[in-house]
């Protein structure tokens, strides 16, 4: 019986789509803006995947290594063989949670946060980023500029042609109940909202091991660690 990780990337489209014939030249890397600041190397990604060597590619779904890339896809653009090592990257990280070995590293461990700021406000409210579901405090780079805007939006969303909480063109719209239905069951069919359970899971059982209360506690947690041995002029501690 074929091993569940191969069987995984076989089945995915993707997979033969982005790499089908990589010669290991390395230009992936050379132009990857990931590559220069994190311990992350496309090529050898790809090798590894190439090598079909179960061990390696189950060390790589456990690792931070998957999470670094940016998915700018520079690595399509400039590969002389049309490969994209960054669309393999997507077939490895959803094998990853669906196996739930994303929980075994820091970056991976993030993607509940991911899933439930971005991933979530899409599924309730039909965007990846909603003002009106922005916490400030998680966001100390932007200063006052969240919590002012939050404050004065219904005043400044007109003026950039935004129609904020109407039911009408525009962005910022409310987005009816029907196509939020619609868009719900999209997720439903394609395995969406099963990935987004999994997630939750998976992250509620290792809350438990830790002994962390999941709701808020442990999101915090994810949504702020840094062990600080992911850039290249890091070193383990």
């Amino acid at each position: 019986m074929k091993n569940i990780i191969l069987q995984k990337l076989d089945e995915d489209v993707r997979t033969e789509e982005s790499l089908s014939s990589c010669m290991s030249c390395g230009v992936c890397t050379a132009i990857c803006p990931a590559a220069e600041f994190y311990k992350y190397d496309p090529r050898v990604i790809c090798t590894t995947v190439q090598s079909r060597d179960v061990a390696e590619i189950e060390k790589l779904l456990k690792s931070d290594v998957i999470w670094y890339c940016g998915q700018c896809m520079s690595c399509k653009t400039r590969c002389p063989r049309g490969n994209a090592p960054g669309g393999l990257i997507t077939v490895l990280r959803r094998i990853s949670q669906e196996l739930g070995y994303f929980v075994e590293s820091e970056k991976g461990r993030q993607q509940l946060a991911i899933e439930r700021t971005v991933g979530q406000n899409i599924v309730k409210h039909g965007y990846c980023v909603s003002p009106d579901l922005v916490r400030p405090e998680l966001h100390p780079e932007q200063g006052p500029n969240w919590k002012w805007f939050r404050r004065n939006i219904k005043e400044v969303a007109p003026k950039f042609g935004a129609v904020y909480n109407e039911e009408k063109a525009g962005s910022l719209r409310k987005i009816n109940e029907k196509d939020l239905d619609e868009l719900r069951e999209i997720f439903n069919v394609t395995g969406g909202t099963d990935l987004y359970n999994q997630i939750e899971n998976c992250s509620a059982e290792v809350a438990e091991k830790l002994q962390i209360p999941f709701e808020d506690d442990y999101f915090m947690k994810v949504y702020t660690e840094d062990n600080g041995t992911h850039t290249k002029d890091s070193h383990q501690v």
